[in-house]
């Protein structure tokens, strides 16, 4: 093997790799945290909404958990502007992503919900809480902390995903990454670097989702 490892030109082109790398923390972050919201009220919906809401939700889930990721990119960024609703590369991957996560992560919020006793439940009407102080706090709380570990690791499992973007030009570090490559025609070096790089995300985003578990769900209510 006389291959000769040539890292340099990779390594020169660190601002446009530190720019995608900004881009996918940017729409891993954003897409989690509104992903997130979608999958609390889609679990919410799931759990306590009237018929007709679970019945939509429900759909929603299946079609989502049961289609590949890249189809349903291809989807917001191809097929509705041909009906008018046009997306920049950035805004379909995003709105792409948190459609993707809150699927999966409704489902695992509801799976926490519902692991919470009925008993605790009762014991918040008795004590006459309103019903939003009854899902904040012995409903949604607890469940978080007995999900938690599926969830980030979801969020994470997102982050990796979110290098499919790239085939809709959205700007994330495997498309730079593209580009490096198709300048330099140093293909093994430029992913050695990424895969680094990727690697090097998921261990900063475990470490804080590590912090926000010991900081927020283990820190006692004061009310």
């Amino acid at each position: 093997m006389n291959y000769q490892f040539e890292f340099g030109p990779v390594f020169a082109a660190w601002p446009t790799l530190l720019h995608g790398t900004w881009v996918t923390i940017q729409l891993s972050l954003l897409a989690t945290l509104l992903g997130l919201i979608v999958a609390i009220f889609g679990a919410w919906g799931k759990t306590s909404g009237p018929a007709w809401v679970r019945f939509f939700i429900n759909a929603y889930v299946e079609l989502i958990r049961n289609t590949p990721f890249l189809v349903q990119l291809f989807f917001f960024f191809f097929a509705l502007p041909a009906i008018g609703l046009r997306w920049s590369p950035y805004t379909a991957a995003l709105v792409a992503m948190v459609v993707n996560l809150g699927a999966y992560a409704t489902e695992i919020i509801r799976a926490g919900i519902e692991s919470i006793p009925k008993g605790q439940i009762e014991a918040g009407l008795a004590l006459n809480l309103k019903r939003w102080e009854i899902f904040r706090y012995v409903i949604l709380k607890p469940a978080l902390k007995t999900i938690y570990p599926a969830l980030t690791s979801q969020f994470i499992l997102l982050m990796l995903s979110s290098a499919v973007v790239s085939v809709i030009s959205a700007d994330d570090l495997t498309s730079v990454a593209a580009n490096i490559q198709s300048d330099t025609f140093r293909s093994f070096e430029v992913y050695i670097v990424v895969a680094a790089i990727y690697l090097l995300l998921s261990l900063v985003f475990s470490a804080v989702f590590k912090l926000v578990h010991r900081v927020c769900l283990n820190y006692p209510d004061r009310r």
